[in-house]
C-alpha cells in the first residue's frame, strides 16, 4: 500500500472525527429544541400545570444550550474526583477541548454568584460557584483536562474569596435546592431524600462540593485554614451518608488532624468526628471507634511534662466519643481490654524481657489510663459496669509484675487508677497492700546515699535508674505519694460502718514503719497519717455505738449519709490539705504546659445540650474567622513539601507490606488498616526498646552489650600496645 492510500485513510479518519463532533453538537442543540417544543405542547394541553411550573420552577422553563453544556461539564468533573478506596484518578477524554476557552475568575464574579444564591436558590450561579471552587481546590494539579482550563486563571485574592464564599454559602444553597431544613438532619433524612427527584437532579453538586473540599484539605498546610474548612464542612456532614467512600476518607483525614494538629485543630477535628457519629450512627461508629483508639495509641508512645496534658486531652476526646453510642462502644472496649489482659498474661507466663517490655511501656499504661477514664465516666451506665472488674484485675497484675523500687512510679500510677475506679463505682479495692509493701522495701527505710538529687516528676516517668533511687528527692516523692494515695483510699471509706476494721491492718503496718525507718521526716509524715486514721476511727465508732442494725443490713449503706455530704470526717479534711500540697509540688516541677487540652473536660459537660444543634457558629463570627484564615497568598500546588494525610497512610501501608514480605517479627504501630477487628499494634510493636529495658534479676538481659576489653595494667605501655593491636585486628 502506497503513500496515497495512507493519506486517504487519514483523511477518512479525520472526517469521521469531524462528523462525531458535529453529531454531538447537533444532539445538544437538538435536545434543547426538543425540550422547548415539549414545554410549548404542555402549555397548550395543561395550562394550569404550566403556570404552576412557571411560578415554582422558573429555571426549568428558562434554559439554553449553555446550561446543558455546563451540566455535562460538572458531571465530568465529578467523575474526575478521587472517591474510591484505592485513591486512583479516573481520567476522561477531553474531546471538546478545542471548544473551551480560558476564562479569568474575578472577585466580582464570585460576589455576583454569591448574591444570586442568597436571593433565591438557582442552579446556574450554584454550578458556576462550584466550578470556581473546583478550580481553586485543584490549582496547581497537572491534570491537563478541560475542567482545569475553564476558569483556570486565579490569583491568591480570588482563591481566598472563592474558598470563603463556597464554605460559607454552599451548604445553605444546596439545602435550599434539595428542600431540606436550614441546619441539622440525620441519616434517616438522607435515606428519604435519596429517593426524591431533587436528589437525582442535584446530587452531583453535593458530591462535587464534598469531594473538592476533601481534596483541598489534603493540600492545605495552615492550621487555621484547615480548622475553618472543617468547621464549615461539619454542617454538611449529613450528606456523607450518601457517599460511603467519601465518608471513610473524611474520617481518616479528621483522625490525622486530631492526632497531629496544633492549635485549635484537634478540637475542631474531634467535633467534626463526633458530629458525624451523632448524625450518621451505625454507618461510621465502628470505623470511628477503631480509628480514634489507634490514633490515640500512636500519639501516646512517650510521655513527658510537656506532652502529658495533650495526651490527657486526647484521652478525654476518646471517652467523649465512646459516649455517643454506649452499646457499640462496649463491644469495642471489651475487645481492647481483653487484648491488654492477654499481653499481661503472656508476660506472667513467659517472664522474659521482651514480654515485660510489652507491659512496662507508655502505650500500655496510657491505654489503661484511657479505659479507666471511660469506666469512671460511665460507671453508672449498665453497658460499662461489667468492664470494671476485668480492668481492675489487669491493673493490679501490672502493679505486681516486677516488685522493684525502680518501678515505684509505675506502681503509683496503677494505684491512682484503682482509687479512681473504686471512687466512681463505689466498690472496695484492696489498694492499701500495694502501698504498704512499698514502705517495707529497703530503699525507703535507709538514709539516702546519692545526695539530694534532681526533682522527680513521678507522673511523667515509668521507672528510674539505680542512682536516682538513692537520692533524697526520690525517697521523699515516693513516701509523700504513698501517704497521699493511702489517705485517698481510706477517705473513700471514712464514713463506712466498718472503717475501724478496715483501717486496723494499715494502722499496724504504719506504726511498724515509724519504728523501723531512720529518716525523721518520714516518721513525722506517718505519725500525722496515723493520727488522722485514729481520729476517724473514733469518729465512726462514736456514731456506730448508737445504731442497732447489723453490718449486713441494707440500712448500713445510709450510715453517716449527712456527714458524708458535708465532708465532716477527719480523713476527708486531711485529704483536702494533702491535695493542695500535692498540687503545689506538681506546679513547681512543671516548667511548661500545653494550651490544648487545658479545658478539655468541657466535652463531658455537653451532654445536657442538643447534640445535633450544638456548636453552631454565628454568621458574623464565621465570616471573621474565614477572613482571618484565608488572608495569605497561599495557593495549593502539587510541589508542596508537606505530605497530605492520605499519602502518609499509603506510605505506612507500603512499609508494613514490605516488612511482612521480609518476615519481620515486629511491625511499627499504626500500619494496619482501620477496618481491623482488633488493634494488634500493642502486641506487635516494640518501639524504643532501649528506653524501657526492664530489671528482672532472674533473667539475663540479651540487650546488654559486652564489656569493652581493656588492658589489665593501664600504667604499662606494653599492655596498651597489645590492647591496641587486638582492637585493630578485631
Amino acid at each position: 500500500m502506497g503513500e496515497d492510500d495512507s493519506v486517504e485513510t487519514l483523511e477518512c479518519d479525520m472526517s469521521e472525527e469531524e462528523e462525531d463532533e458535529a453529531h454531538r453538537a447537533s444532539n445538544s442543540g437538538g435536545k434543547a429544541r426538543e425540550h422547548k417544543e415539549q414545554l410549548k405542547r404542555l402549555a397548550d394541553k395543561d395550562p394550569e400545570f404550566y403556570a404552576f411550573l412557571k411560578e415554582h420552577d422558573e429555571e426549568l422553563l428558562d434554559f439554553s444550550d449553555d446550561d446543558i453544556e455546563e451540566s455535562a461539564d460538572l458531571g465530568m468533573e465529578d467523575g474526575d474526583m478521587q472517591v474510591d478506596d484505592d485513591d486512583e484518578h479516573i481520567g476522561h477524554d477531553s474531546v471538546n477541548k478545542q471548544k473551551s476557552t480560558s476564562k479569568t475568575t474575578t472577585t466580582a464574579m464570585v460576589d455576583a454568584w454569591c448574591n444570586a444564591i442568597r436571593e433565591s436558590p438557582k442552579v446556574g450561579p450554584t454550578r458556576s460557584l462550584l466550578r470556581a471552587f473546583r478550580c481553586a481546590s485543584h490549582h496547581g494539579d497537572d491534570q491537563g483536562d478541560e475542567s482545569a482550563v475553564k476558569l483556570g486563571t486565579m490569583t491568591s485574592a480570588v482563591f481566598n474569596k472563592t474558598m470563603i464564599s463556597v464554605l460559607t454559602e454552599m451548604d445553605g444553597a444546596l439545602r435550599k435546592l434539595l428542600r431540606l431544613p436550614a441546619s441539622g438532619g440525620k441519616k434517616e433524612m438522607m435515606m428519604e431524600l435519596m429517593g426524591t427527584r431533587q436528589w437525582k437532579n442535584y446530587s452531583h453538586m453535593v458530591k462535587s462540593y464534598l469531594g473538592n473540599a476533601l481534596h483541598i484539605l489534603n493540600q492545605m498546610t495552615d492550621t487555621e485554614m484547615i480548622s475553618f474548612t472543617l468547621r464549615r464542612l461539619k454542617s454538611s456532614s449529613v450528606f456523607l451518608a450518601a457517599f460511603p467512600s467519601l465518608l471513610r476518607r473524611y474520617i481518616r483525614v479528621a483522625l490525622h488532624f486530631w492526632g497531629t494538629g496544633g492549635g485549635a485543630l484537634p478540637v475542631v477535628s474531634f467535633l467534626f468526628l463526633r458530629d458525624i457519629c451523632i448524625r450518621l450512627g451505625s454507618d461510621c461508629l465502628d470505623e470511628c471507634f477503631k480509628g480514634i483508639y489507634k490514633a490515640y495509641i500512636l500519639n501516646c508512645k512517650s510521655v513527658n511534662a510537656t506532652s502529658l496534658q495533650h495526651i490527657q486531652f486526647l484521652g478525654n476526646c476518646v471517652v467523649e466519643l465512646l459516649g455517643v453510642d454506649l452499646p457499640t462502644a462496649y463491644q469495642h472496649a471489651f475487645v481492647f481490654i481483653r487484648q491488654l489482659g492477654m499481653i499481661l498474661q503472656k508476660a506472667l507466663t513467659m517472664k522474659t524481657k521482651d514480654a515485660f517490655r510489652k507491659v512496662y511501656e507508655w502505650k500500655y499504661m496510657n491505654c489503661l489510663e484511657l479505659w479507666t477514664g471511660a469506666i469512671c465516666a460511665y460507671s453508672k451506665e449498665a453497658d460499662f459496669q461489667p468492664l470494671a472488674y476485668p480492668l481492675t484485675q489487669i491493673i493490679s497484675g501490672v502493679a505486681r509484675l516486677v516488685p522493684s523500687a525502680r518501678y515505684f512510679p509505675l506502681r503509683l500510677r496503677c494505684i491512682r487508677m484503682l482509687n479512681r475506679i473504686a471512687s466512681s463505682t463505689g466498690t472496695f479495692i484492696p489498694v492499701s497492700m500495694l502501698l504498704l509493701d512499698m514502705l517495707e522495701m529497703k530503699e525507703l527505710n535507709r538514709p539516702p546515699t546519692g545526695g539530694v538529687g534532681k526533682g522527680v516528676d513521678l507522673r511523667s516517668i515509668i521507672k528510674v535508674n539505680k542512682q536516682t533511687i538513692k537520692t533524697r528527692v526520690f525517697q521523699e516523692a515516693c513516701v509523700y505519694s504513698v501517704v497521699e494515695e493511702l489517705a485517698e483510699h481510706l477517705a473513700q471509706w471514712s464514713y463506712s460502718v466498718a472503717f475501724f476494721e478496715l483501717a486496723f491492718i494499715p494502722s499496724v503496718r504504719l506504726r511498724s514503719f515509724c519504728k523501723s525507718t531512720k529518716v525523721e521526716r518520714f516518721r513525722k509524715e506517718m505519725r500525722q497519717l496515723i493520727h488522722q486514721v485514729d481520729a476517724n476511727s473514733e469518729f465512726v465508732n462514736r456514731k456506730r455505738s448508737s445504731v442497732s442494725f447489723l453490718p449486713s443490713d441494707p440500712a448500713s449503706s445510709y450510715f453517716l449519709e449527712d456527714e458524708k455530704k458535708e465532708g465532716a470526717s477527719p480523713l476527708s479534711q486531711y485529704v483536702v490539705k494533702l491535695r493542695k500540697l500535692a498540687q503545689q509540688r506538681s506546679e513547681s516541677l512543671t516548667e511548661s504546659s500545653v494550651v490544648i487540652g487545658e479545658k478539655s473536660s468541657i466535652f463531658g459537660k455537653m451532654s445536657g445540650k442538643d447534640e445535633t444543634e450544638s456548636d453552631e457558629d454565628d454568621d458574623e463570627a464565621v465570616n471573621e474567622q474565614g477572613a482571618a484564615a484565608f488572608s495569605s497568598s497561599w495557593l495549593p500546588a502539587s510541589s508542596s513539601k508537606t505530605k497530605n494525610p492520605e499519602d502518609e497512610d499509603k506510605e505506612k501501608k507500603k512499609k508494613s507490606k514490605k516488612r511482612k514480605r521480609k518476615g519481620s517479627a515486629e511491625e511499627p504501630q499504626g500500619t494496619e488498616g482501620l477496618d481491623d477487628d482488633v488493634v494488634e499494634d500493642l502486641v506487635l510493636s516494640s518501639d524504643s526498646d532501649d528506653e524501657y529495658v526492664n530489671e528482672v534479676p532472674s533473667v539475663q538481659n540479651p540487650s546488654k552489650k559486652p564489656k569493652t576489653e581493656t588492658p589489665t595494667n593501664k600504667k604499662s605501655k606494653s599492655g596498651w600496645k597489645k590492647w591496641r593491636k587486638r582492637k585493630k585486628t578485631t
